[in-house]
């Protein structure tokens, strides 16, 4: 069944290519509520600008959700929360408009600072006024950046060059990478006493709203000059104008605002020394078909590969150690469920034992692991994002283990689960070409690849009893892709892991375990 991928806003065509060359459907819905609605319930991914607000009513109406990309670096209008809590990835493109951000930062101050607008409003009534429209310069002053991100050190390179003095606020920035960028870290307060210019480049969070508020507006130079492309509820906007007015500050640019559109008749548009556009800060070709094709991209990999590296909503987890442990996790949610599977029912405590030598693996192995036991026990929807949650509140007693492999296997998972005296463990491991295998059932050395349908036999070692269940499975048309057996010992018991090409019936289970020989059956579809 194709993938639908619903495109609430205006997103660049040449990235959705990546998706429709992918086979999957893509809607473009972008101002048409109705096909936005019609579509909703069958998404497997909601892409989104700045002006779909992404509520958890609208992820409720959105049972096949798996993913949410937000074409762009802020993620405000998503409802985090209530993604994590469903188990959707929340994936942005913050890289992909660094530059058309900072550059329309610059572009605003040099505005600005250069009376520009106003100037050229007064060429084209006829006028040609020299004396009103004096400026100043940039070389010799002091930057005052909020927020050291992508953007904010983009633009303090760019201030640089113009011959700036670059002073930072970031409580997530350390001494050692201010050092590298040759920036000053100072507080929030003496930044704003100090810089001539102040930018603003951070999220909005509870601590951030309103942080340029009145009082902070006081402290600045009233020669100073406040830019901000980031997000409008930073500032308190009424403050702003009276310190404006007032002359308390000698100007602002903002290109975001509190509620957007902008109201029509509000003070910003009309305060003289106060410059404004509409949101304009990604608003260039390059970064639209960057921040397109960055997000499409983050959507195919979801949607066919369960790849959600640049999740903002995987705590503990980097990128880079999702994308570089992809393969182990797909093995180790498929071992985990196998397990849960031939155990039957509810899990109540479960052991993960990683073998390796990937410092960044364990946690994510655990929480594969827990994915796949969830997946067995019907519990959904569940991911890599929720799948901790889910245990905590399922109760289930959890253990991590680490250790090193063995047998010539690159890395290794052991995921064991039980249920009062019973337990079941099973164990996978790569190769050297990332295919994965499971290598072990309850202590039988069994080796097959975890796809499809596979019944788990447990018999009697005794002459016959393959040719049985051979015979059985192919009077009920199911075919065998492949048959591994083994035994601990020679009369004793023996272990079959049966690769079948058809789902089994509840007769056909029920079949093979009348024979005599055959002491349990549990099929388990991967």
């Amino acid at each position: 069944m194709s993938k639908v991928v619903l495109v609430a806003d205006d997103i660049d065509a040449k990235g959705l290519t990546v998706l429709e060359e992918a086979d999957m459907e893509v809607v473009r819905a972008a101002g048409n509520p109705d096909l936005f609605i019609e579509t909703l319930p069958r998404a497997n991914a909601l892409l989104v600008r700045s002006a779909t607000q992404v509520t958890a009513a609208v992820m409720a109406d959105a049972p096949n959700l798996k993913m949410i990309g937000r074409a762009g670096a802020g993620i405000d209008n998503v409802d985090v929360k209530a993604a994590t809590q469903r188990g959707i990835a929340v994936i942005n493109a913050p890289g992909a408009n660094t530059v058309s951000a900072a550059e329309h930062a610059v572009a605003m101050l040099l505005a600005l600072l250069r009376r520009i607008p106003e100037a050229s409003r007064s060429m084209a009534s006829g006028k040609w006024d020299r004396k009103k429209f004096g400026g100043s310069e940039l070389r010799g002053k002091t930057l005052g950046v909020a927020g050291f991100g992508r953007v904010g050190s983009h633009f303090a390179c760019i201030a640089r060059a113009f011959g700036m003095r670059v002073i930072v606020y970031d409580p997530f920035v350390s001494q050692a990478r201010a050092n590298e960028e040759k920036v000053k870290l100072v507080g929030l307060d003496d930044l704003i006493s100090a810089a001539d210019v102040i930018t603003l480049h951070m999220p909005l969070t509870k601590e951030t709203a309103g942080l340029i508020n009145s009082a902070r507006l006081k402290q600045m130079k009233d020669s100073a000059v406040l830019i901000n492309t980031a997000r409008g509820g930073l500032i308190d906007e009424k403050a702003l104008v009276n310190a404006v007015e007032r002359g308390h500050i000698a100007g602002a640019a903002l290109d975001v605002f509190g509620e957007e559109p902008l109201a029509k008749d509000s003070p910003l548009r009309t305060c003289e020394r106060i410059l404004v556009t509409p949101h304009l800060g990604a608003s260039t070709e390059e970064a639209q078909e960057r921040v397109s094709t960055e997000i499409c991209r983050s959507a195919r990999q979801a949607l066919l590969h369960g790849d959600v590296r640049g999740a903002v909503n995987i705590t503990g987890v980097s990128a880079d150690a999702l994308g570089r442990l992809q393969p182990l996790l797909g093995l180790t949610a498929k071992v985990s469920q196998l397990a849960a599977g031939i155990l039957g029912g509810r899990v109540r405590k479960m052991e993960v034992s990683y073998k390796g030598s990937d410092k960044d693996a364990p946690l994510p192995v655990e929480l594969a692991a827990i994915e796949g036991i969830m997946r067995a026990m019907d519990v959904g929807p569940v991911s890599l994002i929720n799948a901790g949650a889910l245990a905590e509140k399922m109760k289930i007693g959890i253990e991590r283990r680490v250790g090193k492999a063995n047998g010539g296997y690159d890395m290794m998972v052991y995921v064991t689960v039980a249920r009062n005296s019973t337990t079941v463990s099973v164990g996978g491991a790569l190769l050297g070409d990332h295919q994965g295998r499971v290598i072990e059932v309850d202590g039988y050395e069994v080796e097959f690849v975890p796809e499809g349908n596979v019944i788990v036999l447990h018999n009697s070692d005794v002459p016959g009893v393959i040719g049985q269940v051979g015979s059985v499975l192919g009077k009920s048309g199911v075919n065998v892709g492949g048959y591994h057996q083994a035994r601990k010992k020679s009369g004793k018991e023996a272990l079959a892991a049966i690769v079948v090409d058809q789902e089994p019936t509840a007769k056909l289970l029920k079949d093979l375990k009348k024979l005599d020989a055959v002491l349990d059956v549990k099929h388990i579809q991967l």
